[in-house]
């Protein structure tokens, strides 16, 4: 059974080196001439499949491997397809030091494997307290991997990442031994495959921290050392070794771990960083036609500005709403503007002056719409952003990988930087369904990871005062611009003549969980001369069209899902109510819509919306969840129209503060700061309030 096990994880180790090749060459062919390449391209191409194809017998092939042998004999072998991946991608110009590496690599785990299957070994004593410690070791050696600082970075998170790999692999022997009772077996399964999952983030991670050669040798060398040391401690199947053995062991251990370090070098070279053309694309003029017009001093129009946007049109989202304002604003001011975002799916938008850059990016699960970048693709579209446009600053709307990328990049060439804060670790969180406890680590979590890395930012500035202290309250122990997110006043001003009948209360914004609208139904419920419009999608929208029939007001509830511009300034024209129930609001742009279109507002008593709502003055706060308050507060608006009038005039006078050309002016005010060009003398009295974070 041994000689099966290992001739079963020799021949995955060569399939899985095959798949590594054959999915980088479809790479490099899809993206050849075409400037960037998509996952849809891929999947048509028979050699990305052949590869992935090559990948999945090669994990069934190990798996079977482990249900034959111990890790000792089985994992080590797992080394040998690296040095496939090295000879196969040098080919016939392999150095001699590389072949060198190869053979003491080949040698010293043979040497390791026969001297584990020589020696007598017990039988592997499977239980389920053994299988737990090994999954619940997992979390802890991830949060140690996350703490490494500075240079350490990247060997720490992939260090971790090889930890959880070889804990995984630990765990599948478990599940390949528990075959004959299925439902044992398949939670097994289960915790590998999510130990598995949690070590390809870290190596992400790792990727995105520092270079390839530190990534694929600890993960090579510690993969293995983790699964033996796991299988060895937990399921008592160390071999019965003399001491002449052992030490034998311990030198062959350490001949294949330089070897490794040899070959990992190889890989890295020039291409680590080298700016790939398929990992970038623009909309907008040609950047081969405007290389020669880009002077390193500041253009004579005004400053040359790159947005960084993790979400930006066509998503449909605050933050993305923000930027692309901003964007186009700036760039009407005669700024250059320029702006680096996830690669979207489709794009139809008309985005004018402004020269969008698109940085590689896929599709996730926990929402439809919304699109992230790997940190190598960020990395390397960032990069490129950067040589070829030069800006003079660099404002980042998030600090997740776009955002991330271009902080590094700008700060490596000694560009001034911006971020804006738009983001709330809650908001993301919404789509998972944790357990509380989960959920407030991780969001402890998201908090210091975004502080970590705004800490480094020139000025940061956020759209409300609630906003900054929170950013205070969770560690970040600097002054804090508070710079309203603005909107075009005069776009709302128009009042359509409310028809007769039913009042209609409006709702804008994302139809996801921190929104709360299923409150606003069920108030509505409550009030039969209220009806309910709803402008917006999102993950909640199937469950509340149930809720609204299941409470017999769906003739009263009008879901509009996606609506252009113009549709949405008619809609809130054509309406006497706003209701805004979200919890996780860190400025509602929607809501001061409502107010520039002159509507008294109904808002839940959180976040940044009693910055907005005066009560009794321009609307009403009510108690989140508290459905009667918020039922009261819809009812008594219905039945007064001339409350409603004086309400509506209050929120116009209130919201004038939030001007675009206030907001506008004080993002220049910040941007002349960080170059160091003195401020105009007119500009003088519009410089961004400071929060300071104490």
């Amino acid at each position: 059974m041994t000689l099966l096990a290992v001739a079963f994880a020799l021949l995955g180790a060569c399939f899985f080196a095959g798949s590594v090749a054959l999915q980088h060459n479809a790479v490099q062919t899809r993206s050849s001439g075409t400037g960037r390449v998509k996952l849809a391209w891929l999947a048509r191409s028979r050699t990305w499949q052949a590869g992935v194809l090559l990948g999945v017998t090669g994990t069934a092939l190990h798996l079977t491997a482990l249900s034959l042998a111990p890790l000792a004999i089985v994992q080590p072998l797992g080394v040998l397809s690296l040095v496939l991946t090295v000879l196969a991608g040098h080919g016939a110009v392999t150095s001699r030091r590389i072949r060198v590496a190869a053979a003491v690599v080949c040698v010293a785990v043979a040497g390791f494997v026969l001297t584990s299957a020589s020696a007598p070994a017990p039988h592997a004593h499977i239980t389920t307290s053994a299988v737990v410690l090994a999954v619940l070791a997992g979390p802890a050696v991830a949060a140690a991997g996350l703490a490494c600082r500075g240079r350490a970075r990247c060997l720490g998170r992939a260090a971790a990442a090889a930890v959880l790999f070889g804990l995984s692999a630990a765990v599948m022997r478990a599940a390949a031994l528990s075959l004959p009772h299925p439902l044992t077996a398949a939670g097994f399964a289960l915790a590998g495959g999510a130990l598995i999952a949690g070590g390809g983030w870290l190596l992400q991670q790792a990727h995105a921290a520092g270079p390839t050669a530190v990534v694929v040798a600890a993960t090579t060398v510690l993969d293995p050392l983790t699964a033996v040391g796991a299988d060895q401690l937990l399921y008592g199947e160390a071999p019965h070794l003399v001491p002449a053995l052992v030490a034998a062991r311990l030198v062959l251990a350490l001949a294949a771990v330089l070897g490794v370090l040899v070959l990992a070098g190889s890989l890295s070279g020039p291409s680590e960083h080298d700016l790939s053309e398929h990992d970038l694309s623009e909309h907008g003029p040609s950047e081969d036609d405007k290389e020669s017009q880009m002077p390193d001093s500041r253009s004579a129009s005004g400053f040359r500005i790159l947005l960084g946007a993790d979400t930006f049109p066509p998503d449909i989202n605050g933050a993305a709403h923000f930027t692309a304002r901003l964007a186009h604003g700036l760039a009407g001011l005669g700024h250059e503007v320029h702006v680096l975002r996830p690669q979207p799916r489709s794009d139809d938008s008309d985005h004018g002056r402004l020269t969008v850059h698109d940085a590689r990016a896929f599709g996730t699960p926990f929402h439809p719409t919304f699109r992230v970048s790997t940190p190598g693709g960020a990395r390397r579209a960032a990069e490129q952003v950067m040589d070829r446009v030069r800006p003079d600053v660099v404002h980042v709307q998030s600090h997740f990988s776009v955002g991330r990328a271009l902080l590094a990049a700008a700060h490596r060439r000694g560009i001034p930087t911006v971020a804006t804060n738009h983001f709330m670790p809650e908001n993301l969180l919404g789509y998972l369904r944790l357990p509380q406890s989960v959920r407030r680590v991780l969001i402890r979590v998201g908090w210091r990871d975004l502080v970590r890395v705004y800490r480094t930012v020139g000025t940061v500035t956020t759209p409300t005062p609630r906003a900054a202290d929170l950013l205070a309250r969770n560690g970040l122990e600097r002054p804090v611009s508070v710079i309203s997110c603005g909107i075009d006043l005069a776009h709302y001003l128009e009042r359509a003549t409310p028809a007769t009948g039913d009042v209609a209360v409006l709702f804008v914004g994302r139809l996801d969980a921190e929104k709360n609208v299923d409150e606003l139904i069920r108030a509505v419920a409550r009030v039969p001369r209220l009806r309910a419009e709803i402008v917006g999608d999102g993950s909640c929208r199937p469950a509340l069209t149930n809720l609204a029939a299941q409470l017999g007001v769906a003739d009263r509830v009008c879901f509009h899902g996606f609506v252009p511009d113009a549709d949405l300034v008619r809609i809130y024209a054509c309406c006497q109510i706003f209701c805004m129930p979200g919890t996780a609001e860190l400025q509602s742009i929607a809501t001061m819509e409502a107010m520039a279109a002159g509507l008294p507002i109904v808002a839940a008593d959180a976040m940044a919306l009693p910055h907005l709502v005066r009560p009794g003055v321009n609307g009403h706060l009510y108690p989140p969840g508290d459905i009667d308050a918020l039922a009261i507060r819809l009812d008594e608006l219905a039945v007064a129209p001339g409350v409603r009038a004086s309400m509506g005039a209050a929120s116009r006078a209130l919201v004038a503060r939030h001007d675009l050309a206030d907001t506008l002016e004080s993002f220049v005010s910040v941007y002349r700061h960080a170059c160091g060009v003195a401020q105009p003398a007119e500009t003088e009295l519009r410089q961004p309030s400071v929060a300071q974070s104490s």
